[in-house]
């Protein structure tokens, strides 16, 4: 395998940056990013900034009209982005299943105890817990590949720009729901583990387009 260069291993730390702040919101969607300041901020030349850039622009982060801009999430596009969680999140609970580990089945336990109290959670810290239980199925996957995808379709959702607010009576049903994908990947019983996380997101899917046909 060839090494990488300096610069482009520069490059792959500016894109890392960058994407990790773009994904946690501290760059916020419609935000201009300007080189000069990248470079500034970063201690680095245009040039790793600019390769950064563009890579960001190939994933679909980013745009360029006159400058570069964090893309904005386009509501119409909602059904695709469960369509890809839909593949993504599934098969990764298959695998989750199959390569059941002990410490896995505990963080979701204990991710899931705190959802539990939802009632004294904020809505952002609920979701927080909510995406960590589920990147952390994606990540007993043991694939890699699922792990980046998924973030960008965590992303995605998490950034629509119309407020989606769940009913108490439908997070009581998103956590039973995590209990089961729990029981399924501790038995690891594959075959229902999947079926259990694409029930999931299906009817998550559900709840957010019936939520958007009102705006």
């Amino acid at each position: 395998m060839a090494r990488k260069s300096g610069s482009q291993l520069l490059a792959a730390n500016v894109h890392d940056t960058l994407r990790q702040k773009i994904l946690t919101l501290e760059i916020k969607p419609g935000s201009r990013l300007v080189e000069d300041d990248i470079s500034e901020s970063l201690g680095v030349g245009r040039t790793p900034v600019r390769e950064a850039l563009l890579r960001l622009q190939g994933e679909g982060f980013v745009s360029r009209g006159k400058g570069w801009v964090v893309a904005e999430i386009d509501p119409s596009e909602v059904p695709l982005i469960f369509e890809s969680r839909l593949a993504i999140e599934g098969y990764a609970t298959r695998l989750a299943a199959e390569r059941r580990a002990d410490e896995v089945v505990e963080r979701l336990e204990a991710l899931a105890d705190q959802m539990d109290q939802f009632a004294d959670l904020s809505r952002a810290e609920l979701n927080r817990l909510d995406r960590r239980f589920h990147e952390l199925i994606v990540e007993a996957s043991g694939n890699s590949f699922f792990h980046e995808m998924h973030e960008r379709t965590q992303y995605n959702y998490w950034n629509l720009r119309l407020p989606v607010l769940f009913t108490r009576e439908q997070v009581e049903v998103s956590n039973a729901q995590h209990r089961d994908l729990i029981a399924a990947i501790a038995a690891q019983e594959a075959d229902r583990a999947e079926a259990l996380a694409r029930g999931h997101i299906s009817t998550t899917m559900t709840i957010v387009l019936d939520a958007l046909s009102g705006f």
